[in-house]
C-alpha cells in the first residue's frame, strides 16, 4: 500500500500535468480513504485517479464523502479522466516513470516501500520443489514485478504485467498450455469472469483474503470460488 500512495504521488509531482501541487507532507503516511479505496482499484492507473481527489485543495475525497465517489466509480473515474484531460495511458505511463525514478536514485528504499507476505513467498517455495510451475499475474508493470521479486529471491517460471492484457487474457492464453491448478487472486470480479468465460471456467479458483478485498467481497461467493486464508495456503498442496 505504502508503494502505490508514495509512487502515485511522486508521478503527479514529476511526470504529469497536476492541477495540484503536492504537500510533501503527503509522503509521511498513506490516506486512510486512499487503503479504504483501493480495493475498487482495477488498472494501475486509477489509483492516481483517486490520489488526485484526495490531495485536490477544493472539496477533496475523505472517509466522510467517498462514498458518493465509489457509488459510481467508474462513472466518476471517466469523469475525472475528462475534467483534466487526461487519458488512462498517460496515467499509467506517469506511474511507470515515477517508479523507474525511485529504482534508479534508490532502489533499496523502493523496494522497502513493498511489504510482502512472507506466507506467500513460503508457499511459492513449496511449490516449486514438488516441480509446480508458478505465474505472477499483476496490474504493475513486468519490469517492476520482476525486480521485486528478484529483491525477495523470489523467481517464478512466468511473470505478466498489465502489458500482457486482462488476467482473464492471460489466464486464457496459459489455459492452452498448461494445465492450471489454481488461481489464486483478491479481486473477486475477476474470479468470477474467469469462471464465466468457457476457456477458464474449470481452472479452481480462490479469493486470497489478506488482498485489497471489499467486505462485500468475502459474502456469498459462490461455491466454485473459495475464500483462501493464509493460514491455509499449505493445505492447497494437500488437494
Amino acid at each position: 500500500m505504502d508503494e502505490y500512495w508514495h509512487s502515485s504521488l511522486l508521478a503527479f509531482e514529476k511526470y504529469l500535468n497536476s492541477p495540484n501541487l503536492i504537500d510533501q507532507n503527503f509522503y509521511k503516511q498513506v490516506s486512510n480513504t486512499f487503503i479504504e479505496m483501493r480495493p475498487w482499484v482495477k488498472y494501475g492507473w486509477e489509483m492516481l485517479i483517486i490520489v488526485n481527489q484526495i490531495i485536490k485543495r477544493e472539496d477533496p475525497l475523505n472517509n466522510q464523502n467517498k462514498c458518493d465517489f465509489l457509488n459510481k466509480y467508474n462513472q466518476n473515474c471517466q469523469k475525472v479522466l475528462l475534467e483534466n484531460s487526461w487519458v488512462p495511458e498517460e496515467l499509467q505511463k506517469g506511474l511507470d516513470e515515477a517508479r523507474k525514478y525511485q529504482i534508479a536514485n534508490d532502489f533499496d528504499s523502493w523496494i522497502k516501500l513493498h511489504q510482502p507476505f512472507y506466507e506467500v513467498l513460503d508457499f511459492i517455495e513449496r511449490i516449486k520443489k514438488d516441480n509446480i510451475k508458478t505465474a505472477i499475474i499483476t496490474t504493475k508493470g513486468r519490469i517492476f514485478a520482476s525486480k521485486i521479486l528478484k529483491k525477495l529471491n523470489i523467481f517464478p517460471e512466468l511473470i505478466f504485467g498489465y502489458e500482457s492484457g486482462t488476467k482473464v487474457q492471460i489466464a486464457s492464453k496459459l489455459s492452452r498450455e498448461f494445465e492450471i491448478i489454481g488461481f489464486i487472486e483478491d479481486r473477486r470480479n475477476t474470479l468470477l469472469d474467469i469462471k464465466e468465460s468457457p476457456i477458464t471456467n474449470n481452472i479452481p479458483c480462490y479469493l486470497a483474503d489478506w488482498g485489497y478485498l471489499k467486505n462485500i467481497d468475502r459474502i456469498n461467493l459462490p461455491h466454485e470460488i473459495k475464500l483462501l486464508k493464509l493460514v491455509n495456503l499449505e493445505k492447497l498442496l494437500a488437494i
